[in-house]
């Protein structure tokens, strides 16, 4: 996997939405903004009010407290 470390914004003042979730047959981590080519499987991935979101590992990791505390208790 190719990873560019280098955040990405949308210059349009949105939060770049679905556009900025696959960068040229590649997918963008809501986290830090790195990229990777398709669809790592080791990449979280929700929807959020019918926005796609991906975290890569790392980001997935550090936020993992908050990603379990959004799970529904039937989860558990």
């Amino acid at each position: 996997m190719d990873q560019d470390r280098t955040p990405h914004t949308a210059h349009d003042g949105s939060d770049g939405g679905s556009e900025r979730q696959e960068a040229a047959g590649g997918t963008v981590c809501s986290g830090c903004g790195a990229i990777a080519e398709g669809t790592p499987p080791t990449w979280t991935f929700s929807l959020e009010d019918g926005v796609p979101h991906y975290l890569c590992e790392e980001c997935a990791r550090t936020h993992i407290r908050a990603i379990e505390g959004r799970l529904d208790s039937s989860w558990w």
